[in-house]
């Protein structure tokens, strides 16, 4: 996630820095220092940016779970946690989904893959611009 994202989230949430720093359990320095680029938003606070976002009042749910979305088959949806703890419209929150095959590395391998999967990407284009 790059600062400007961040800070346009923030903004959709309509919470000033001090906060968002309450709702993501940091400091209001690490805020201010995301939202200038001076330090990288690390993976936990992403994904929990992602969290707020999806659960926005108002903002778009998927109609359907991911892996009808993305028609996996059914020895692959099987393995999958998503699938597991029917959590379809939160996909990309869950480590180890087993996405296009197999399950990811590390948080930022799947979030180069959540982002350009549909799930994610409906999720993402109602936050205002």
């Amino acid at each position: 996630m790059e600062n400007k994202e961040f800070a346009r989230f923030r903004k959709n949430l309509k919470k000033t820095q001090k906060e968002l720093s309450q709702l993501l359990g940091t400091s209001l320095k690490a805020i201010h220092s995301y939202e200038q680029g001076w330090r990288k938003i690390p993976p936990s606070v992403e994904r929990q940016m992602f969290f707020l976002i999806a659960n926005k009042r108002g903002n778009y749910r998927p109609d359907k779970p991911c892996w009808k979305v993305n028609d996996c088959p059914p020895e692959q949806r099987e393995k999958c946690p998503a699938w597991e703890f029917q959590s379809g419209e939160f996909c990309w929150f869950i480590s180890g989904t087993i996405c296009e095959g197999e399950a990811q590395k590390n948080w930022e391998d799947k979030m180069k893959m959540c982002r350009s999967c549909k799930v994610l990407k409906a999720v993402l284009n109602n936050v205002e611009q």
